[in-house]
């Protein structure tokens, strides 16, 4: 039988919205949004719904418990992506962050918080997010991909990305912080890490050709490699069709990873086939979602804690 990984949460938690819609705030500095004036602004949210719902009952299926919480406000557009206010961490810990638009500060939920203390051993929450008032923003494991198994946050600079943020998260988190500068075809700076890179127990997928100074390139290369992973570089095209935004997660008969079926369209075959000897693929249908310009592991918020009583974690 396979053995667990740190790496691969068994729990998620998914905010299903009632009123979704690509959140014209962020578009600033979110490359990856798109628009689509062929559907009325109800039909877009119904279909979110829908995506979020099937979303939910796949992973389910495949062994992975999920706690779905609705969001029937229309203030929090983004709300269907919760990874970047919140992140739990081995050992009862909670961080929450600060967000970069003041639209998806609304975002974050004393439910979610509440359950997660019901359901799972949670020693302490810290709260980052009165950083906003110092204009110093760090959007969870959007702005951080994390290693858990070496203890490294990975995290490509950006307006949700500082510095300051990542060094403090990585003192309270026993991480060791690795930052560098990322940018798309068009030499924008990504605005998230998590479109970029995916670290499994195994294996990592990212867009090197992203990270703009070759000496960083070869270096974070270098250190993913030492880990013993099977790096999969990622070109701009990929990256572009959300291939970079999985998750590994543990289903009832191994690890898996969640990916959009956009993102699974993007790899090519021997990409795929490296995947496969270690994690089932298992792709989600979200063409909607991904039009806000995240995908399924900006819609995953993986749960690091052990769980209470009789609970599966």
């Amino acid at each position: 039988m396979q053995k667990l990984s740190v790496q691969a949460p068994r729990s998620v938690v998914m905010i299903r919205p009632h009123h979704f819609s690509p959140n014209p705030a962020t578009a600033a500095d979110n490359a990856f949004q798109a628009n689509d004036a062929q559907r009325t602004a109800a039909a877009i949210a119904a279909a979110a719904h829908g995506e979020v719902s099937r979303a939910a009952q796949q992973l389910e299926a495949a062994g992975v418990r999920v706690h779905l919480f609705e969001d029937e406000g229309t203030a929090t557009p983004d709300s269907v992506f919760p990874n970047n206010w919140f992140s739990t961490h081995s050992g009862g810990h909670v961080a929450l962050y600060p967000m970069f638009s003041p639209s998806r500060r609304q975002e974050r939920r004393q439910d979610v918080v509440e359950m997660l203390k019901q359901r799972y051993r949670v020693q302490d929450v810290i709260d980052y997010s009165g950083l906003e008032q110092d204009g110093v923003y760090l959007e969870g494991t959007g702005a951080m991909v994390l290693d858990h198994i070496e203890r490294v946050a990975y995290a490509a600079r950006s307006n949700r990305t500082n510095e300051v943020a990542l060094e403090r998260f990585c003192t309270h988190f026993n991480f060791e912080p690795v930052m560098f500068d990322a940018v798309d075809a068009q030499g924008r700076a990504i605005y998230h890490t998590n479109v970029l890179m995916c670290i499994g127990t195994d294996f990592c997928l990212i867009g090197l050709s992203t990270i703009r100074d070759a000496a960083r390139r070869e270096e974070i290369a270098g250190r993913l490699a030492e880990t013993g992973r099977t790096v999969i570089d990622l070109d701009h095209e990929q990256i572009g069709g959300f291939a970079g935004n999985a998750i590994e997660l543990q289903g009832r008969d191994g690890r898996i990873v969640a990916l959009s079926s956009r993102a699974l369209a993007a790899l090519r075959q021997d990409q795929l086939a490296t995947l496969e000897r270690s994690v089932a693929l298992l792709p989600l249908d979200v063409p909607t979602i991904e039009l806000a310009g995240g995908s399924v592991r900006c819609m995953l918020a993986g749960i690091h804690l052990a769980a209470r009583g009789t609970v599966a974690g």
